[in-house]
């Protein structure tokens, strides 16, 4: 069975204004006790995972759910245990799973990797999470979504006093269409004010076992981008869109959780970087793409940028020039001082929507669109042919061209390495891979050069407060005509690359 369920954070400012919602004449509470296994390497969760048994009023529930599109979707199994026999283990602290339900279950090509008998005997229980849920149910023309307020804790295996706390709400479509679920998690997030979470209780829990706070943050994996020769223009706009969502929104869950990790915003950026080069050079592909969308991401990405400049100038440029005998100058106070903090921008209920809406993009039927029959490779390569000619045509006067079309030339190799990374698995793997090795050292290049004009930029502002920013005036000045010729040359080497469409 597949469920669709969307998590979210809930702030706190509007905790007893949603309760007011949730805890309604008709709404049931039920507390809620549930006790995780997993080998000692942690196997499943490794595998994407979770295996619990939860005691639900008076039942006891053996329950096993998978990945299933990274999102909103998941594979989950459920199965009634006997009451008496779990609540007798669980007094006697002996409760364990029973593995073999699972050989004739739909989750058995998920398994299939596990030996059951020996995953069984190396099971042990891993953490326990102890939450009184608020639940009602939300109906509409045969429609019907359960909204499960949920608080309380997550508690170590092994030490109880080990423990988190777990506050959120979660939309699961009990009946009825998608379409019908979105449409009251937006009213909620737009009334509440609430933010995607990407979080599981099982991934609580591990975060718990490993003393963390918060997730490492995701880079993009095209081991994950399922995209198809024959795929269509509607069916192919939104592989890629999920693809990027898988890199964004857990890093967006990160930061609006609470991350002060600058990984988690570098990585949010280029998620959000990787989806704008879609959105633009993919136009057309899909009638169902919001144009709404592109300038919210568009102020969130810039946003983000403005603290990820200063960051960089404390961790990256600061440290570099006083390894050339540069004075020390601190960063912090700039970075601080920003009106709009990372959490700020993502929090914010725009940008939350629109994620919101870009799920329930790449949840839609891609057949129903009338360019359905439209073929994405032909395009996809007129695409690439007219990207390559301009950077080929840059490569040659790259150095003489003002910092604003120089800025132009590295955002289209940047996005010509996305499309050729969303478009590679239509072609050839040794000749999209080789191409990609050329593209790579000079987008490098580029962006050591891009850096390094923005802090002079930066060290000259600072001059006027802090002397010692003028060994860095000095420095990116003596640099910039050497680093533009030697982007110049690394465009050329671009220009010689085999393509491969």
């Amino acid at each position: 069975m597949q469920e669709i369920e969307l998590k979210f954070l809930v702030p706190e400012y509007k905790v007893d204004a949603l309760m007011r919602q949730a805890n309604i004449k008709s709404s049931q509470t039920n507390q809620l006790a549930a006790y995780y296994f997993d080998t000692a390497k942690q196997d499943l969760a490794k595998s994407g995972i979770a295996l619990r048994i939860r005691k639900e009023g008076e039942d006891w529930v053996q329950t096993i759910k998978a990945t299933g599109d990274g999102m909103a979707a998941r594979l989950e199994h459920n199965h009634t245990l006997d009451n008496q026999q779990a609540q007798l283990a669980a007094d006697e602290q002996t409760l364990s799973p029973d593995l073999q339900i699972y050989n004739d279950s739909d989750l058995a090509d998920i398994l299939a990797h596990f030996d059951l008998e020996t995953l069984a005997d190396e099971l042990i229980q891993q953490y326990v999470t102890d939450v009184e849920r608020i639940t009602r149910l939300v109906k509409k023309e045969g429609n019907v979504i359960e909204v499960a307020y949920d608080e309380g804790l997550v508690h170590h295996g092994e030490d109880d006093s080990i423990q988190q706390t777990i506050h959120e709400i979660e939309f699961e479509l009990l009946q009825g269409s998608p379409e019908y679920l979105f449409e009251v998690a937006k009213t909620w997030c737009k009334r509440y004010k609430l933010c995607v979470s990407t979080v599981t209780k099982a991934e609580r829990g591990s975060l718990l076992l490993a003393n963390k706070e918060f997730t490492d943050a995701v880079k993009s994996d095209l081991d994950q981008l399922d995209i198809s020769k024959k795929m269509s223009q509607p069916a192919f706009m939104r592989a890629v869109v999920h693809n990027c969502m898988l890199q964004i929104l857990p890093n967006a869950s990160a930061i609006a959780a609470g991350s002060p990790d600058g990984n988690h915003v570098h990585q949010l950026r280029v998620g959000i970087r990787r989806l704008r080069t879609a959105l633009k050079f993919f136009d057309g592909f899909s009638e169902q793409v919001n144009s709404d969308w592109i300038p919210v991401l568009k102020q969130t990405f810039s946003l983000l940028g403005e603290y990820r400049d200063r960051e960089i100038l404390q961790i990256k440029t600061q440290p570099m020039l006083e390894e050339q005998g540069a004075p020390h100058v601190d960063w912090t106070p700039e970075r601080d001082a920003l009106k709009v903090q990372p959490i700020d921008a993502v929090r914010a209920n725009d940008f939350q929507l629109t994620l919101l809406e870009l799920i329930e993009f790449t949840m839609s039927d891609p057949s129903s669109e009338a360019n359905a029959d439209k073929l994405a490779k032909p395009k996809l390569c007129k695409i690439l042919n007219k990207l390559f000619a301009k950077i080929a045509k840059a490569s040659e006067h790259f150095a003489e061209l003002d910092l604003e079309e120089q800025h132009d030339v590295r955002k289209r190799l940047k996005s010509l390495r996305y499309i050729s990374e969303f478009v590679a698995p239509m072609f050839k793997k040794k000749k999209t891979k080789k191409f990609l090795k050329y593209l790579e050292p000079a987008q490098d290049i580029l962006g050591e050069y891009n850096d390094s004009l923005v802090g002079h930029e930066f060290y000259q502002q600072k001059t006027e407060q802090d002397a010692n920013a003028w060994f860095a005036v000095g420095y990116f000045g003596a640099e910039q005509e050497h680093a533009a010729k030697e982007c110049g040359n690394s465009l050329k080497t671009v220009k010689n690359a085999p393509t491969f469409w």
